[in-house]
């Protein structure tokens, strides 16, 4: 189920990015082959053993691109940003529509069942599925958040390079290096640090997306049951 869940959140992810720089001008990665969802195009060894492992961190191989080729209607630096926070907002959108698909699904089997959860089976069909789905919206929330940290080499940090004043960006740019490799010690060795920075965005961000759903289906059940 981890594999699955692997395939479809960072194929998606670094589809996005492929798909918003095609939109921006730019056919570097289509003609390379990554404007695709085949998980096989996109999937890095040591990114797929850390999201195996984690469930919530992980990364897939960098999608190329060329701003160079960017449409002149944009800056180069809008369009770097924008193409760096398409991967982390497609996973929350994947995110989202899991969880309503839980939900719908839920609502399903409480129909079918008189509203009673008494004979749910988590080894049955419906069960395995809503496993599925639950186990996509945490996975998809916490790939969002764990790409939008501000560090090297991730989209966080090309899109805190595009906010940047110039200046400032190119006294960064001298350390990326380093802090790159700091961090990747970091994940390997670290993950209870790299969690908790995490759990300050990602909570949040799971409230913001399941209270207002919550509270839907709260009051689609009330007037079914």
């Amino acid at each position: 189920m981890s594999i699955l869940v692997l395939s479809l959140s960072l194929s998606l992810h670094e589809f996005s990015h492929a798909w918003m720089a095609y939109k921006m001008g730019d056919s570097t990665a289509a003609d390379l082959g990554r404007l695709t969802l085949n998980p096989l195009k996109h999937l890095d060894p040591i990114g797929s053993l850390v999201f195996l492992l984690t469930r919530r961190i992980g990364w897939a191989k960098p999608v190329p691109i060329n701003p160079a080729r960017f449409s002149r209607k944009r800056s180069m630096r809008f369009g770097i940003m924008m193409v760096s926070l398409a991967g982390p907002l497609s996973n929350i959108l994947l995110a989202l529509v899991s969880y309503l698909s839980f939900l719908i699904v839920q609502t399903i089997y409480l129909l079918a069942h008189q509203g009673s959860m008494v004979t749910f089976n988590t080894m049955s069909f419906v069960g395995v599925i809503l496993e599925l789905l639950f186990l996509m919206f945490w996975a998809n929330l916490g790939l969002a958040v764990f790409n939008l940290l501000p560090v090297p080499p991730l989209d966080g940090y090309k899109v805190f390079g595009a906010v940047l004043p110039p200046n400032i960006y190119y006294k960064v740019m001298q350390y990326e290096r380093y802090i790159g490799m700091a961090f990747l010690i970091l994940v390997f060795f670290g993950r209870g640090i790299i969690s908790k920075v995490m759990g300050w965005i990602l909570y949040p961000l799971a409230w913001i997306i399941q209270t207002p759903l919550d509270a839907l289906f709260k009051v689609i059940w009330e007037a079914l049951f």
